[in-house]
């Protein structure tokens, strides 16, 4: 049962973010640019299993990327807001499907799977 909540949490965390890019009127461009661009952390496995955990973790938390709109409204930046939305629907799509946050066993063994 907890894990379905978390799926539905990534749910309503895409749909919410999708709906606030639209409502702001952002490039559609830019967002199918940056969509799959916090993924890049992945690369953090290339020096082992616990060093990727912590960077893949790092850019999968919604502790800065709500950071990157807080400060985008806070300055009036369109486009930090836009890259923040971007980055939080990113999170979001990714809890729906099944990907959590890493442990540093395994690139596979994430939160998710735990429950």
């Amino acid at each position: 049962m907890a894990k379905k909540i978390l799926h539905l949490e990534g749910l309503a965390v895409f749909g919410l973010s999708l709906y606030l890019y639209w409502l702001n009127d952002y490039s559609w461009l830019l967002f199918f640019l940056l969509i799959l661009a916090p993924d890049l952390s992945m690369i953090g496995y290339l020096v082992n299993d616990a060093f990727g955990a912590k960077l893949y973790n790092l850019f999968h938390t919604y502790i800065i990327s709500l950071a990157v709109i807080f400060i985008g409204m806070f300055f009036s930046n369109s486009t930090l807001l836009a890259v923040g939305i971007i980055w939080t629907a990113h999170i979001g799509m990714d809890r729906l499907v099944g990907y959590g946050l890493k442990y540093p066993t395994h690139f596979k063994d994430n939160h998710l799977n735990q429950l």
